[in-house]
């Protein structure tokens, strides 16, 4: 069995996730693996879609040559920078294909992603095994062990229930509860810097406060205006969840290094749904729009949660959109 016949064991009419980890250290194996998974749900009339950094997307489409055209290849700096929206890009691709099983392949770690974006992408890789559990979803995760130190390799291997050794897809020893797993993976943030600016906020009006708040650190820091106008919104939003479900004021903190602006906002509230912001919501929904909203103006949101230490929202916006 090679990695294009991903767990074998199922059958294709049966909705299960098979989720692999795909380690490699060079251009070759890693073409070699990636297009032979995406031949095998060809052969097997999937549904593929592939989602690479730009270099590797060129590859590999070069490598399937006219099989190309059967295959939805897409750049995963665009659709996943903020690692967030890949889960809810993954459903509706899904959703659009009743009937049929989903093969995937999703690669958003590159050479110069920053570590906070890391922490997020393995934290998405993780609840992926949540979102996907009862799905026709076959993906394919490819990790260059280059750009991982031990614990990243480590971390890498036990988000994934199977993992390629030798070209075939195995149970991964490794691999433990999901849940526990992506809260593990984000950990408690680090304190923002202390000389970032702070806003206490309550009802009526708060959610108005942080957003004049925003819009003025924002501007004078260099971030451009359509970006202000998204990022105002985003923040507005999860200031509004706040006033809304919580009974304590929110606290907003505002902070910007050269090529960023950070907008952190904490609670007394509690998110129980881990994966709060990743369902794409449906036109009757009351609940979780905003952070959904947020998710998708972002460039990157980072949430922690619990029961007694309350939530902390941190969203971060790049100054001039050149991250996208």
């Amino acid at each position: 069995m090679t990695v294009s016949e991903i767990r074998g064991r199922h059958r294709r009419d049966v909705a299960s996730l098979e989720h692999a980890v795909f380690f490699y250290d060079g251009d070759e194996q890693f073409v070699r693996d990636v297009v032979g998974h995406v031949r095998g749900g060809l052969e097997a009339d999937d549904a593929v879609v592939v989602a690479l950094p730009e270099r590797h997307l060129s590859l590999v489409h070069d490598a399937l040559g006219d099989d190309a055209r059967a295959v939805v290849l897409q750049d995963v700096r665009r659709l996943g920078l903020n690692p967030a929206r890949l889960v809810p890009a993954l459903q509706k691709f899904v959703e659009d294909r009743p009937g049929r099983r989903v093969r995937a392949v999703a690669e958003a770690l590159w050479p110069d992603r920053p570590a906070d974006e890391r922490a997020a992408y393995l934290q998405h890789d993780a609840l992926t095994n949540l979102a996907f559990a009862d799905r026709p979803v076959s993906v394919l995760c490819p990790y260059d062990t280059r750009l991982l130190d031990a614990d990243g390799l480590a971390d890498a291997r036990a988000v994934h229930p199977l993992v390629v050794e030798d070209g075939t897809p195995v149970a991964n020893a490794s691999f433990g509860d999901p849940l526990k797993l992506a809260e593990a993976v984000l950990g408690p943030l680090l304190d923002g810097p202390d000389e970032s600016e702070t806003l206490v906020f309550r009802p009526p009006h708060g959610p108005r406060a942080v957003r004049r708040a925003v819009a003025e650190h924002a501007t004078q820091a260099g971030m451009t205006p359509d970006r202000v106008t998204d990022f105002c919104l985003a923040v507005h939003e999860v200031a509004l969840n706040t006033v809304v479900h919580t009974d304590g004021p929110g606290i907003l903190s505002l902070w910007h290094t050269d090529d960023r602006v950070v907008a952190e906002i904490q609670d007394s509230g509690y998110v129980d749904d881990p994966l709060v912001g990743r369902h794409p919501p449906g036109p009757s929904d009351g609940r979780g729009y905003g952070l959904y909203l947020t998710h998708h103006l972002c460039d990157l949101v980072r949430l922690h949660s619990t029961r007694d230490g309350g939530t902390t929202v941190r969203m971060t916006m790049y100054l001039d959109g050149l991250h996208r």
